[in-house]
């Protein structure tokens, strides 16, 4: 599970060095792709093929899910990080997300998220007040 809030920086060639802490579970190889709210998603290798999985099952004829197959398969970049835990985001990516040299890499349970430091903010900012009136619907009967 990936858990957490970490500030890496974006080197000159569009690498990232992945937080110490998640480096384990993500040696194996991780896909790279677009994610809601302008951030990038990382998944590592099996979790991204149990969600292909799911997307293959759906019927050819569901729009939507033709729809967001079509995005989050031919934006997706799979690599296997270095030895240094380095990866390497491909520019259309950096460009979707908006990434400048600051960023936030966070935990998301199954997932890691790569957010540009001040999309973040914003993003927390205008969430926060949010959060405990989206814990009922997201949690039934809350905590």
């Amino acid at each position: 599970m990936f858990l957490g809030t970490h500030t890496p920086r974006l080197d000159d060639k569009g690498r990232l060095i992945l937080p110490a802490k998640f480096r384990d579970e993500l040696a194996g190889g991780v896909v790279i792709t677009k994610g809601q709210e302008r951030c990038l998603y990382v998944f590592p290798m099996p979790e991204f093929q149990r969600i292909a999985g799911q997307l293959r099952e759906q019927p050819v004829t569901h729009k939507a899910a033709r729809a967001y197959s079509r995005v989050f398969f031919a934006s997706a970049h799979d690599e296997i990080p270095d030895k240094q835990g380095r990866v390497t985001i491909p520019a259309h990516l950096r460009e979707y997300a908006g990434l400048n040299r600051e960023l936030v890499v966070i935990g998301a349970s199954t997932r890691v998220e790569i957010w540009d430091k001040q999309s973040w903010e914003q993003y927390l900012s205008a969430s926060e007040d949010d959060f405990a009136d989206i814990e009922e619907g997201v949690l039934p009967g809350g905590l």
